[in-house]
C-alpha cells in the first residue's frame, strides 16, 4: 500500500516540541496577552503600529538592494518591491500576509532580498490593495494582473520564464487564487511551483480554525473572524476566489504546504494537501511540532529548517 500522505503521526504529539519552541511561544503568548486585541482597533491604527515596528514581528527592515516598481492593474497601477540577484535562474512571485487587511510589500524586504539571493531568483512581490478599503476582489484583481504581467514579460525583464508562485496566509490564499484565474481566464499553467505557506484556504473557517478559541499566538478565531467580514461577504465564503479549497484544483504546479502544530490554520493546510494530491498535482507537506502562526518569520531554528527546505523545493521547481 502507497502512503501519499508523508504526515508523520509523531509531529502532533507534544512531548516533541523542543525546548526553545516552546519557550518561544510562550513569551509570545505572554506579550499579546498584554495588548488589546487587534480587531479592537481601527485598521489604519494597526498597520501604522507595525509600520513603525511595534507589533511581535519587530522592527520593519527595509533593504536597499530591492526596489520599487509598479506594474498596470484593474484600478491603476499595482506597486510591486523586486530584488534581482546577479545570477537569475528563475522569477518568484511572492505575496505577503496580514489577514487581507494588513501589511506592505516592503515589510517583508528579508523573505523578499533572502530568497532573491538563496535561490538565485528575482523576486516580485505585490503590494496588493487592502481590506476594508479595498474589499474583494480587489486583492486578487492585483495579483492577477501581476501574474499576467510576468507571463509576458519575465523572460524580457528577468531572462528567465521558469515561475514559482507563493506567499504566507493570506497571501498563500491569493497565490492559489492566482494559480486558478491564470488557468481559467488566461489559459496559462506554466507555473514552476506554489509556496504554501499556513495558508486560509476556507474562509467559513475548518475545524481547527474554528475550534481554536481565544488562545493568542498570534492568531484567535476571533481575529480570524474579523480578517474575513473585512474582506468580504458570509455568502462569499465558499467561492473558490474566496475559498480556494472549494475550487477545481486540476493543473496545479507542485506545492510545498509548511505549517505548524500549533496554528489555528493547520487543518486548511493538511485539507488543501490532500486535496492538492487527489487532483493528480505534485504535493509536499511539511508539519513543524509546536510551530505556531508565521513561526518562520522569527529567528529560531524551525524557522531556519522550514525556511532551508522552502529553499530546497524553490531550487527543485527551477532545476
Amino acid at each position: 500500500m502507497f502512503d501519499y500522505s508523508n504526515i508523520d503521526p509523531k509531529v502532533f504529539d507534544p512531548e516533541v516540541i523542543d525546548s526553545e519552541t516552546a519557550a518561544f511561544n510562550e513569551k509570545i503568548e505572554k506579550e499579546l496577552s498584554s495588548q488589546p486585541p487587534i480587531y479592537t482597533l481601527p485598521p489604519q491604527v494597526v498597520r501604522e503600529a507595525r509600520a513603525a515596528g511595534h507589533s511581535v514581528f519587530g522592527p520593519i527592515v527595509r533593504r536597499d538592494e530591492a526596489e520599487d516598481r509598479v506594474v498596470p492593474g484593474p484600478a491603476g497601477d499595482i506597486p510591486v518591491r523586486i530584488f534581482v540577484p546577479d545570477t537569475v535562474k528563475g522569477v518568484y512571485m511572492h505575496i505577503h500576509g496580514g489577514g487581507f487587511m494588513l501589511g506592505r510589500a516592503n515589510h517583508f524586504d528579508e523573505i523578499i532580498v533572502g530568497t532573491g539571493k538563496r535561490c538565485s531568483v528575482a523576486v516580485v512581490s505585490v503590494d496588493y490593495r487592502l481590506a476594508p478599503e479595498n474589499p474583494h476582489p480587489a486583492a486578487p484583481d492585483d495579483c492577477e494582473a501581476v501574474a499576467f504581467w510576468l507571463a509576458k514579460n519575465s523572460s524580457s525583464e528577468f531572462g528567465s520564464k521558469k515561475i514559482v508562485v507563493g506567499g504566507e496566509s493570506a497571501g498563500a490564499n491569493l497565490s492559489v487564487v492566482t494559480l486558478l484565474r491564470m488557468r481559467d481566464r488566461h489559459d496559462f499553467t506554466e507555473f514552476r511551483g506554489a509556496v504554501l505557506s499556513y495558508g486560509a484556504y476556507d474562509l467559513s473557517m475548518t475545524p481547527s480554525a474554528r475550534r481554536w478559541g481565544g488562545r493568542n499566538l498570534v492568531l484567535t478565531t476571533k481575529l480570524m473572524q474579523w480578517f474575513h467580514e473585512n474582506y468580504t461577504t458570509a455568502e462569499k465564503y465558499s467561492d473558490p476566489d474566496v475559498s480556494p479549497l472549494y475550487g477545481d484544483l486540476s493543473g496545479m504546479p507542485p506545492a510545498l504546504f509548511t505549517v505548524g502544530t500549533l496554528d489555528p490554520l493547520l487543518d486548511d493546510s493538511l485539507f488543501m494537501h490532500m486535496r492538492w494530491l487527489a487532483a493528480g498535482n505534485a504535493s509536499e507537506l511539511a508539519v513543524y511540532p509546536g510551530a505556531i502562526h508565521a513561526f518562520n518569520a522569527f529567528p529560531i531554528e524551525i524557522a531556519r529548517r522550514a525556511n532551508a527546505r522552502i529553499v530546497e523545493f524553490i531550487d527543485a521547481c527551477l532545476a
